[in-house]
C-alpha cells in the first residue's frame, strides 16, 4: 500500500523534521505513529499523505511514484485513494451533518443527489442516522468526529490517516471513535492513527515509534 524510502524533511537551514525515515505499510494494516510532541509525526502525515513533498526520500502509495506526479496529479491520488481525519474536526457550521459528509466528493465530478445519497449512506453505516440534518453545533464532540470519520471515508479510500482523532474528546467518546477506525480497518481500509497517546497506540497491532525525526522502534521489524 504505501513505502517510505530515507524521507527527509527540512525548514530553511536549521529544522530538520524528518531526518531519514523508511517504513513500509501493507494494505489493511492497523498501526499507530507515536511519538511526544516535536517528534516529528505531524510532519511524517503530511508526507506521506502527500500535503507535502519530502525534502529527499522516495514515497510510493496506491501503485504510484509521488515524487513523478505532478500536483494536480497528487490532487487526483488524494481524491481517489487517501482519506484524511483531523483533530479540529473542520466541519462547516452552517451545513447539515450530510452535507459535510457529501463535501468529500466534491472533486469527484459526481453529482449533488448523489453525492448527498452516499452521505446518507455512509452516515447511517456509523449510527448516525438520527443526526444527517443536524449541524455541528448541535452534535457532540464525539459525534463531530463520526462526522469527519464519515467525510473521510465516504470516496472508500484505500487508506485513512488519522491525526489525533481522540485528542479533543472525553474518554467515552474517543472509544467510540476507536471502535469505528477498527470497524472501517475491518471491512478492509488500511488505518494510520497518529497519536501521542500512548495507551491507544499500544492498543493497536502495530506501533512505530518517532523522536527528533527518526524511527525508534516499528513492532512490525523483528
Amino acid at each position: 500500500m504505501l513505502e517510505a524510502t530515507a524521507l527527509e524533511k527540512h525548514y530553511g537551514a536549521d529544522v530538520s523534521a524528518l531526518r531519514g525515515v523508511s517504513l513500509s505499510i501493507e494494505e489493511g494494516e492497523l498501526l499507530a505513529i507515536v511519538g511526544p510532541s516535536g517528534s516529528g509525526k505531524s510532519t511524517l502525515l503530511h508526507v506521506l499523505g502527500t500535503l507535502e513533498r519530502p525534502s529527499a526520500g522516495s514515497i510510493r502509495i496506491a501503485g504510484h511514484e509521488a515524487s513523478e506526479l505532478s500536483d494536480r496529479s497528487l490532487a487526483a491520488l488524494r481524491a481517489r485513494a487517501i482519506g484524511f481525519v483531523f483533530q479540529q474536526f473542520f466541519l462547516l457550521d452552517g451545513r447539515s451533518a450530510r452535507d459535510n459528509v457529501a463535501d468529500g466528493l466534491l472533486y469527484t465530478g459526481m453529482p449533488l443527489r448523489e453525492r448527498r445519497a452516499r452521505a446518507e449512506g455512509t452516515l447511517r453505516e456509523i449510527g448516525l442516522a438520527h443526526r444527517l440534518d443536524h449541524r455541528p453545533n448541535q452534535l457532540s464532540g464525539g459525534e463531530r468526529q463520526r462526522v469527519a470519520v464519515a467525510r473521510a471515508v465516504v470516496g472508500r479510500p484505500r487508506i485513512l490517516f488519522a491525526d489525533e482523532p481522540t485528542g479533543n474528546l472525553d474518554t467515552q467518546s474517543g472509544e467510540g471513535v476507536v471502535s469505528l477506525l477498527r470497524r472501517l480497518n475491518r471491512a478492509g481500509t488500511t488505518v494510520v492513527v497518529i497519536t501521542h497517546e500512548r495507551e491507544l497506540a499500544e492498543s493497536l497491532p502495530r506501533r512505530i515509534e518517532l523522536r527528533d525525526g527518526l524511527v525508534e522502534l516499528d513492532t512490525a521489524v523483528a
